[in-house]
């Protein structure tokens, strides 16, 4: 019998998260029924990641998982030890593993505006304004967006693998965090690497910022991992390499796409003509891409909430020498990033800071 990691820390993070729960649900009683119902089904669904967590040892020890998963999970407290090295909190995080049997741990809904980039937001206690929720149910994610597409607003729902609870409690491996293929391993390191960065990072009502900081860093990080220590020429590099290619590809089709539409719906064109427009260019692209789900301007808008600030962020990284000093120099930077209008565009945000961040005193 496999038994949970430590169980009175096991309680405690239960205790812990039905109070926060109850406090959010007292906090958001002002705020409309959604967010109470946002937050029971969060709350429940946190609550059952905590109850199945196994031991990450055992598991590697035991012969309970595949020998390419337990290879996977063993590798896990070399990529955390490696985000410490280079500027990571140091958490608790990921020493146990949870399989969820299902594709996705969360679906997350994100709304649009048909005719203009600009999300909508929903605040929340302590996290501020997001411009998106995760669902632990996929109806709940759908009910949830037929009632936001009724409304008008464009609409997208995507599955994740994993999320972060900013540091608040212990997070696991889950089972969704691990794809298939040569290329896993890489996959796995940029997601610890990614998420890590939440719970070190974050700057409350700005969704964009904190999710483009942790792909750069997340991204930077787990290249650097693979080529120092699995190898620049090992199969598992190459394979990684060649899955983000593939990736940067399809993100490039979107930017332009996203250019595109924003030049139109600025234009002086008539409604029904812009609609038509945004039509024949979603459909396009849709084509080309051969994506699955219908894209939206909901669709498009994730790209800039994952993708922005990189010339900015790059050029900070050049000045700081290393994602050590450029991590320290964000987290300083933090009271003047939270006092910017909420949702931000991350390269205006990082741009009055790039010539001095990093200068010697």
């Amino acid at each position: 019998m496999l038994l949970v990691r430590g169980r009175s820390r096991h309680t405690t993070a239960r205790r812990g998260l039905l109070a926060s729960i109850v406090l959010f649900a007292v906090l958001a009683c002002g705020m409309g029924c959604m967010p109470v119902r946002y937050l029971a089904q969060a709350g429940a669904g946190q609550d059952e990641i905590t109850r199945k967590q196994l031991d990450v040892d055992a598991l590697v020890a035991g012969g309970w998982l595949t020998k390419e998963r337990r290879a996977l999970l063993a590798d896990v407290a070399n990529v955390k030890a490696y985000g410490e090295a280079n500027g990571l909190r140091a958490t608790t995080n990921y020493t146990t593993y949870v399989d969820l049997h299902r594709p996705q741990v969360l679906w997350v809904t994100t709304a649009c505006e048909p005719l203009r980039f600009r999300a909508r937001t929903q605040w929340f206690p302590i996290i501020g304004n997001i411009s998106y929720l995760g669902w632990f149910q996929r109806k709940d994610a759908d009910d949830f967006a037929a009632e936001l597409r009724a409304k008008g607003w464009d609409v997208d729902v995507r599955g994740s693998g994993a999320y972060s609870t900013l540091g608040y409690f212990p997070d696991p491996i889950l089972s969704t965090m691990i794809e298939e293929g040569k290329g896993a391993r890489g996959e796995l390191a940029n997601t610890i690497l990614h998420e890590s960065l939440h719970a070190t990072f974050y700057v409350a009502g700005q969704s964009t910022l904190n999710e483009s900081v942790a792909s750069f860093v997340g991204d930077g990080l787990a290249a650097a991992y693979m080529r120092e220590r699995v190898g620049a020429d090992a199969p598992e590099t190459r394979a990684y390499f060649d899955e983000e290619e593939q990736g940067d590809r399809r993100g490039a089709l979107f930017q332009v796409a996203y250019g595109k539409l924003a030049a139109l719906y600025a234009s002086a064109t008539p409604r029904a003509e812009k609609l038509a427009e945004k039509a024949r260019i979603l459909q396009a692209l849709r084509d080309e891409t051969k994506m699955r789900r219908p894209i939206t301007n909901a669709t498009l808008i994730q790209f800039k909430t994952y993708g922005s600030g990189k010339a900015e962020m790059s050029e900070m990284l050049a000045r700081c020498g290393s994602f050590a000093k450029l991590i320290d120099a964000l987290t300083k930077l933090s009271p003047a990033l939270l006092a910017a209008d909420d949702q931000s565009d991350p390269g205006k945000l990082l741009a009055p800071h790039v010539s001095t961040v990093c200068q010697r005193p």
